[in-house]
């Protein structure tokens, strides 16, 4: 017999009621890979996406009962209570045999036979509620990432940047402006761009790179020389990077590349990643010494370095 689907699990239920199922899950997907780097100086990398187990959340990121999603004839909501963590689903009847559990796009989906009584089905989620969890947490890493993702290049499309979302507006007879705080952007925030409100996808997504290129330069150079200036630490130079597979980089030397797609992030992502290349000055390596370092640059830095275990190129908008 084969075996349940990715996102799919399925509890065996005996011919009697009340029996208690046994699961098992699905596998997680693999991480990406590193693609080599082509400065001959030995460095240290922040990968974009880190070979490092991803933890189950300690708050679940599971959707509430949402009006406008339509549930099937007879499907009703519910949830239960693991560890203190609410966990909500649709649950629908069927004439199957088992207790199924399917993580699609509305959420986490149980299907029961009939005569199954709902303290049974409480109690299969419960004991399933690790793998329900974990899955949960993929669903919605995915669904930030493709938040992220569609980007529209026209009049009317949002934009990431400084971890809110803008909007990109056009008018040929307007010049360049964000209408709004450049460092402390809002949700709703336009970014005009001089160009008819006809003008092709490529001609849109060009001046916008162009736009959020200038802006990381400006943005990186004014806070890489805070922490210069706060901590007596010096470089070489530095520089943007494009880099598909890294969010920046230290050289022996004191050379370091900050990826300018860092600008679509809250400025507290941007300070961690600075501060995790000034720390390489002192410690090439990541042992203790070298977190510890990062700690005193940046205390409470960890939160941001999750943000970026959250994310890869791919959820990112594509310029390409």
């Amino acid at each position: 017999m084969a075996g349940p689907r990715l996102s799919d699990s399925v509890c065996p239920v005996p011919s009697r009621p009340r029996a208690r199922p046994a699961c098992v899950a699905a596998a997680a997907r693999a991480p990406r890979g590193e693609r080599a780097g082509a400065d001959p100086q030995p460095q240290l990398e922040l990968l974009l996406n880190p070979p490092s187990p991803t933890p189950v959340a300690s708050t679940p990121p599971v959707a509430p009962p949402d009006p406008a999603v339509q549930l099937p004839p007879g499907a009703r909501w519910r949830e239960v209570t693991a560890d203190g963590q609410v966990i909500r689903f649709v649950l629908q009847r069927s004439r199957r045999r088992s207790i199924g559990f399917v993580i699609g796009d509305d959420g986490l989906r149980v299907t029961a036979p009939r005569w199954v009584v709902l303290a049974d089905i409480d109690t299969a989620v419960l004991e399933k509620s690790r793998w329900i969890l974990s899955k949960l947490n993929d669903w919605q890493n995915r669904k930030e990432r493709l938040a992220l993702n569609q980007t529209k290049w026209e009049d009317g499309g949002e934009l990431p940047y400084l971890g809110k979302r803008i909007t990109i507006r056009l008018d040929a007879h307007r010049s360049l402006l964000l209408e709004g705080d450049g460092l402390a952007p809002q949700d709703g925030d336009v970014l005009w761009l001089p160009l008819p409100h006809d003008a092709g996808a490529a001609r849109v997504r060009d001046s916008v790179q162009a736009w959020l290129q200038s802006r990381a330069r400006a943005i990186f150079d004014v806070r890489l020389k805070d922490f210069l200036d706060r901590t007596g630490l010096t470089i070489n130079r530095w520089s943007l990077s494009s880099a598909a597979t890294r969010w920046g980089s230290c050289t022996s030397a004191g050379n370091i590349r900050l990826n300018w797609r860092l600008i679509h992030f809250p400025m507290n992502v941007i300070d961690y990643v600075i501060a995790h290349e000034l720390a390489h000055l002192r410690e090439m390596n990541h042992s203790a010494d070298f977190w510890a370092e990062v700690g005193h640059l940046l205390p409470g830095f960890e939160s941001a370095r999750e943000a970026l275990r959250r994310h890869d190129p791919t959820s990112l908008p594509q310029f390409v």
